[in-house]
């Protein structure tokens, strides 16, 4: 596991060992980062199921302004630390080591919103509960991207006021974007 591209283009990652994490592939990493394009660049983003924090570190190489990654897993958070690190991003990410609804709740009492929100959680697990806590929360700017990677198999049930942008497959995983439906920015 590598960065892709931008100022860190090359670097190696670590990954957590064991089955708890699932890093996301490399060519589903090019993918999504080639889908969004200019929006990454000055962006503040959010890692939420952090894993190896890649999505995050990733999006700083691409010029991303700041990233928070958030993973309840101590040996996760061991190693996005040593990401973090390795990678000299310390002053442009932020390590929170808590559950979701926490993290989310600390989140916007802290008055954060992010351009960019990366979900890629367990398979097995719904979406639909982090997304609505997410909008009431207000982290999700009116002009943001929610990113979720997912079972191809099940992609999210994702409600208004949430807009589907895309959904794309790339062998077992399939990821889907979304934004604020036109019109209705919270």
């Amino acid at each position: 596991m590598r960065i892709i591209a931008g100022e860190m283009r090359s670097r190696r990652l670590k990954a957590p060992e064991g089955m708890d994490t699932r890093p996301t592939a490399d060519r589903v990493k090019e993918a999504l980062f080639s889908i969004l394009g200019s929006k990454v660049y000055g962006a503040r983003a959010l890692d939420l199921y952090g894993g190896s924090g890649a999505l995050a570190l990733e999006a700083l190489s691409r010029g991303a302004e700041s990233a928070v990654i958030v993973d309840v897993s101590p040996r996760a958070c061991a190693v996005i630390q040593e990401n973090v690190e390795a990678l000299n991003c310390q002053g442009r990410a932020m390590l929170l080591r808590m559950k979701d609804t926490a993290a989310l709740t600390a989140l916007e009492k802290r008055g954060d919103a992010f351009d960019l929100i990366f979900l890629d959680p367990p398979y097995r697990m719904s979406t639909r509960p982090v997304c609505q806590a997410i909008l009431q929360a207000g982290l999700l700017k009116p002009e943001g991207t929610l990113i979720i990677e997912h079972s191809r198999e099940t992609p999210p049930d994702i409600a208004p006021p949430l807009a589907l942008l895309t959904r794309r497959e790339y062998g077992v995983t399939g990821l889907s974007l979304y934004q604020f439906e036109k019109g209705d920015p919270q």
